[in-house]
């Protein structure tokens, strides 16, 4: 579907530069302009294809239908009303963030709220930069659309266009708060689990030869995710404390209470409390 938007994106790593690739394969962005912040990746990206052009974020602005920020959760909070200070009436603004109730707070009183929607493409690897740009990342993969009410009708309209005509993603809706909770149970609760059990690995197997040679394909789809880049999981992390917190309190009691079942020698209880876990596949396997 041909919409003739020109999309600038600032933050083309894994995210930006695989949107940047979808839009422009789909037809839906007449071109992806890389907003030139001085920075190795953005250069990095125009030499990779990921972009038409690159230009300063004044330039961007005079020439762009849609913005998309794609960086760092903690640098949205600044970047966003800085952007819709200068935008005229017909210009959209999104993010991808993973963590939603700090941009809301930010934004609430904001004149020009309506021309931005909150989204959250639920979709990536653990890699990260220009480099890491996947072309079909998205197709069939879910897309949150956080606080519709709050946004334009028709900015709304075009977004919801660009993630299902532009990217092939299947949208869900929900408010910032209920996202954050959500995200935490599921996405956020991962990816600090993998760090961990990679830091506990690393402190008790020495050799790297062993873990080499014995790691298998649970070892590594497990911690495939403590590959991840800190500096992005770090502010996460710290802008979800209080649900991540409630959700690393369930996960750590759980693991108490196998260790427990496993002291008093109840393996026919541990094996109950395993079966439940299978139900998992049930509500995964979903069409």
């Amino acid at each position: 579907m041909e919409s003739n938007k020109v999309v600038g994106i600032l933050g083309i790593g894994l995210i930006g530069g695989s949107m940047a690739l979808g839009l422009r394969q789909s037809g839906w962005a007449k071109e992806c302009i890389g907003i030139n912040t001085n920075r190795p990746n953005q250069k990095r990206a125009l030499e990779l294809g990921l972009i038409d052009r690159l230009l300063p974020m004044k330039e961007a602005l005079e020439v762009i239908d849609v913005l998309i920020l794609a960086t760092p959760v903690d640098n949205l909070v600044e970047q966003l009303p800085q952007v819709l200070d200068q935008f005229n009436d017909k210009q959209i603004v999104i993010e991808v963030g993973s963590t939603k109730s700090p941009i809301y707070e930010a934004l609430k009183n904001h004149p020009k709220r309506k021309q931005f929607v909150s989204t959250h493409p639920m979709a990536g690897t653990e890699f990260s930069g220009p480099e890491a740009a996947i072309e079909g990342l998205f197709i069939g993969k879910r897309c949150v659309i956080c606080d519709a009410e709050l946004s334009d009708a028709e900015a709304e309209k075009t977004i919801e266009s660009l993630y299902q005509d532009g990217l092939q993603m299947n949208l869900i809706y929900m408010d910032s708060i209920s996202h954050d909770v959500h995200t935490a149970y599921i996405s956020h609760i991962s990816h600090i689990c993998s760090f961990a059990l990679a830091n506990t690995v690393l402190e008790k197997e020495k050799d790297e030869k062993r873990i080499f040679e014995l790691a298998s394909t649970g070892f590594e789809s497990t911690v495939r995710l403590a590959k991840s880049s800190p500096e992005t999981w770090i502010q996460i992390f710290h802008q979800n404390q209080e649900n991540l917190l409630d959700v690393l309190d369930e996960y750590i009691n759980t693991l108490l209470k196998y260790k427990g079942l496993m002291l008093s020698g109840s393996y026919e209880k541990l094996k109950e409390e395993l079966a439940k876990a299978n139900d998992i596949g049930r509500i995964l396997n979903r069409k």
